[in-house]
């Protein structure tokens, strides 16, 4: 057995939710280790789309653009009847955050450059082919027993926390004994993944054929890939169902022949509903599907394992440097399982319009949503019911004054700085807690200065040292629309406290005694 190697974090599982955090915590500069029981890259694609929150957390470790070039953005969305005739057709409205607010993706491409956006940072280790057999928490670290697979020896090590992100079967939720709650559905669904060979009319959109007797989802996928899913019917065979011949049975009935695809690999999978009992297990954490597992309706599973990821590694780097108490740590699934479950409400409820078998009652939801959606308003209200809920918390980690802007997440314009450089907010926030504020800073601005905070005026003018310049109005739109003259923005975009004009700030929050930020200068992932 090889001697104890020591880690601030240990991360097991490098799927998007692990190695997004390997990202994170190593733009942050902590002592990590990945560990990773496949030897390369998972080669099946399995989520399919990303919005425009995850592509800011992707933009804050230097990956967005990089990952933005193989990724398909605004494409049209409809739900169309047995008839294949439409009767909800739209794109999803931008919230505000500098990215395109639905893309779709292909996984093993977005996996690529994440890893090689980890391989960036020397104090990142990563062990392909091994596998975590043990996980004991101490009050100092928690023990970690590891197998290397390829030579068959065992090795131990220790970690200050530990993010298992090895998903929804995670073998570390089970050492930890952790429930799983919720169901799994009984309807199993065939999942088709094939190349273009041919484009056809329709091809880089999403279609929700919502078919009584067959619902299918038809979706694009970018670099030259297409994907079908839909459900195995009662009695029908499940080994069948995935041989060329099913599966071109039904493709042909979509207008698909084999000049347009070629079909590449045909899987069957079960639709989940759960959420971990605990997120928390002493020193370590349960991330991504191996928190919470959701149906595939608005594509937010690995979504949201991203968002976990991104609120919790600037908590763990607070605490691992001693700037800030454990107890921070404890509103990790305070803030983020209230909006997982939002999500996952929201993709049964989608779930639910696209797969009624009941033929009155697919009559009546076409006749009436065709109608309905020609009304003005409609449709941007049907999206705040069935796609992903806004950016805000309920509870966490926040000042304890009530503001209306506290606990949203910050919207990201394009501003200019002092210098005359016209970059994304988040570029020049940097990650760093900040006080954002019109005219003189408020009353109180010192306490956070004086602890590491910045300090930034917002203007509509030529912005002096220390100031950027709201360049269409967005940033000051929203300030006021809260009714905040001045804001506490947290390392992750969120607001921590707000004030009106004329108001103090309240004090920085009990127990953190350095709130500076020293992460490496980003940089990017070439093409």
């Amino acid at each position: 057995m090889n001697e104890d190697s020591i880690y601030d974090v240990a991360i097991i599982g490098y799927g998007p939710t692990g190695a997004t955090a390997a990202n994170l915590l190593g733009r942050l500069g902590l002592n990590v280790v990945v560990i990773e029981r496949d030897s390369d890259v998972y080669g099946r694609a399995r989520a399919i789309s990303t919005d425009e929150e995850v592509m800011r957390i992707w933009q804050s470790v230097g990956l967005a653009d990089r990952l933005q070039q193989d990724m398909l953005p605004d494409r049209p969305l409809a739900w169309v009847d047995a008839n294949g005739v439409p009767f909800i057709e739209t794109t999803m409205t931008p919230r505000d955050c500098g990215h395109p607010p639905q893309q779709f993706l292909y996984q093993p491409a977005v996996d690529h450059v994440l890893r090689q956006g980890v391989a960036r940072f020397p104090h990142v280790e990563v062990l392909l082919e091994h596998e975590c057999l043990r996980a004991v928490n101490s009050e100092s670290w928690v023990e970690l027993m590891l197998a290397d697979l390829r030579t068959n020896s065992l090795k131990r090590l220790r970690a200050s926390y530990v993010i298992a992100a090895d998903g929804g079967s995670s073998p570390t939720r089970g050492l930890l004994g952790v429930g799983y709650a919720g169901r799994t559905y009984t309807e199993r669904w065939v999942v088709i993944d094939t190349k273009v060979i041919r484009e056809w009319d329709g091809h880089d959109r999403l279609r929700f054929h919502c078919n009584p007797a067959r619902p299918t989802v038809d979706c694009p996928t970018p670099l030259g890939h297409h994907r079908w899913e839909y459900p195995a019917r009662a009695g029908e065979d499940e080994k069948k169902l995935v041989t060329d011949e099913a599966v071109w049975a039904v493709l042909h009935q979509q207008g698909i022949t084999e000049n347009e695809v070629k079909i590449l690999r045909a899987v069957i999978y079960s639709h989940h509903v759960r959420v971990a009992d605990r997120w928390r297990v002493g020193r370590v954490f349960l991330a991504g599907d191996a928190a919470h597992a959701m149906p595939p309706w608005i594509g937010q599973g690995m979504c949201a394992g991203v968002r976990d990821a991104a609120n919790l590694c600037w908590k763990l780097a607070a605490v691992v440097r001693g700037r800030a108490p454990d107890s921070l740590l404890d509103s990790y699934q305070a803030e983020r399982k209230p909006h997982v479950t939002e999500v996952t409400r929201r993709a049964v409820r989608n779930g639910r319009l696209i797969t009624e078998r009941r033929k009155p009652l697919a009559w009546l939801r076409n006749h009436l949503l065709r109608n309905l959606t020609r009304l003005p308003g409609v449709l941007a209200g049907g999206q705040k019911l069935i796609w992903i809920p806004d950016a805000r918390y309920r509870a966490g980690f926040f000042a304890p004054q009530a503001h209306a802007s506290v606990r949203w997440q910050l919207p990201q314009p394009w501003v200019t700085d002092s210098t005359g450089e016209r970059l994304r907010l988040d570029d020049v926030l940097g990650g760093a807690w900040t006080v954002l504020h019109f005219g003189a800073a408020p009353v109180g601005t010192d306490q956070w200065r004086r602890i590491g905070a910045c300090s930034l005026a917002v203007t509509s003018r030529e912005p002096a040292a220390g100031a950027i310049r709201d360049d269409d109005g967005t940033l000051a739109r929203w300030l006021r629309g809260k009714r905040a003259a001045a804001v506490v923005v947290r390392p992750d975009g969120f607001v921590f406290a707000g004030v009106d004009s004329g108001r103090p700030l309240p004090p920085p929050p009990a127990g953190f005694t350095d709130l500076s930020y020293s992460a490496p200068i980003r940089t990017g992932v070439s093409a």
